[in-house]
């Protein structure tokens, strides 16, 4: 094997396993046993948005140069930290690192011991949290690199006895839109989010092991991406599989975190719930250390030292273990309005900075991420119970609205129209 193509599979190694988050695991099940026999429809929506964007997004900041800040300040330098700090507070203590303190109480610790006070874990596993963040240790590395395959490989048993024997044959589906759904479903995972923070520490790599040429950083990102993406399609896809052989096994009203840990048990039995569980607490741990050391670096660099380290991890893993006690189930719905409102902005900046050798008027990343924004805001508006029939017979004009993308033309019709102005100014200024 040369060493560009070594090189690119220890880095896909390591993207699969930034973005294989073990509190990922809870929604392609709940998603295929909804989805039933349309399970494939939910599936290549999900892969889209869970799979297909983050990738993308690797891509987007290592072609823009490598950072959030230079992927965004093309629509303005305040909007690229506005749009960094909601979303480093979403993968940080606001949704995701909760997610993975209750995550781990739900499926690790309750199965095994079940008279735990969730108060007094969310203090114990927050404290570990926090001491391992202001301590930083080879440790933590150590046992990430272990726990990943080990997830994996007991996923892999799971997902192999599941297709091999299925609990049942996927039922009658409970979603209108498959294919929506599942596009939708992915903004869960969070990951395109993330994907433009983790960009600059895959480009990094890259560049520490030698390779400084953008073309050739940009040409192995695209190799180590389809190594991630052969493995999280692998995961995701058994997983909603199982999900949809659930669909007449299990109750709809099932938790996320109770699917995920019946499905182990009907495929392994008890031992296969327990291995789970056990793997899916340390997993969860290590995933909480480096989001809360994420949110520690970068308000420190934004604020410019003025507010320190220190105090931004200790404020980050209290508000964590205060948000974890309310349950997964909760911290997924309030979630889900913050995510319709950011992740269609996140997709069109993405996209375009994909494409930024064929737009030479600049103006058309602020009309489209203003288009994109004007729907994304009703939509998180309904999400969150205000009445929005005011505006809601004009989005169901929209072009793709019924089928959750209204967003899409708004974002087009706004980027040609800023564009054009843009471009008029420009001419103005000339004469």
């Amino acid at each position: 094997m040369s060493k560009k193509n070594k090189d690119a599979l220890v880095v896909g190694l390591a993207l699969f396993a930034m973005f294989f988050g073990a509190g990922n695991l809870i929604f392609p099940p709940e998603l295929g046993m909804q989805s039933g026999s349309k399970w494939i429809l939910s599936a290549i929506g999900f892969f889209l948005t869970g799979i297909g964007m983050p990738l993308l997004g690797i891509m987007a900041v290592s072609r823009a140069g490598g950072s959030i800040d230079k992927l965004c300040s093309k629509v303005s330098p305040t909007f690229s930290k506005i749009l960094g700090t909601i979303i480093v507070l979403c993968i940080g203590p606001f949704l995701a690192i909760p997610r993975t303190g209750a995550t781990t109480f739900e499926m690790g610790i309750k199965p095994i011991f079940s008279g735990v006070n969730s108060i007094i874990f969310s203090i114990i596993y927050f404290s570990v949290t926090l001491f391992f963040v202001i301590k930083p240790s080879q440790i933590v590395d150590k046992i990430g690199k272990i726990l990943t395959p080990a997830l994996l490989a007991v996923l892999a048993i799971i997902i192999f006895k599941g297709v091999t024997s299925p609990m049942a044959v996927p039922g009658t589906p409970v979603l209108k839109n498959a294919f929506s759904s599942g596009f939708v479903g992915g903004y869960q995972t969070m990951d395109a989010m993330g994907s433009i923070l983790m960009a600059s520490i895959v480009l990094k790599s890259l560049i520490d092991k030698g390779y400084k040429e953008q073309k050739v950083q940009m040409k192995l990102a695209f190799r180590a991406s389809l190594i991630a993406a052969v493995g999280l399609a692998f995961v995701y896809g058994g997983l909603l599989y199982l999900g949809a052989t659930g669909n007449t096994v299990f109750p709809q009203d099932i938790t996320k975190t109770q699917l995920v840990m019946n499905i182990a048990e009907r495929t392994l039995g008890g031992f296969g719930s327990i291995a789970l569980a056990i793997c899916v607490t340390l997993a969860c741990l290590t995933t909480s250390i480096g989001l809360t050391a994420t949110t520690g670096n970068y308000f420190n660099e934004l604020t410019k030292g003025k507010v320190s380290y220190e105090k931004i991890v200790i404020i980050t893993t209290v508000i964590s273990a205060v948000l974890a006690n309310v349950g997964v189930e909760k911290i997924v719905r309030l979630s889900m309005p913050v995510l319709v409102a950011v992740y269609p902005i996140t997709i069109v900046l993405i996209i375009m900075n994909m494409f930024d050798n064929l737009i030479h008027n600049k103006g058309a990343y602020i009309g489209a991420v203003y288009g994109a924004l004007f729907v994304s805001l009703f939509d998180a508006m309904s999400a969150l119970g205000f009445n929005t029939s005011f505006i809601g017979r004009f989005m169901n004009i929209i072009p793709l609205s019924n089928q959750g993308f209204a967003w899409i033309v708004p974002s087009i019709i706004g980027g040609v129209l800023f564009s054009l102005i843009k471009k008029k100014e420009e001419g103005l200024v000339e004469e």
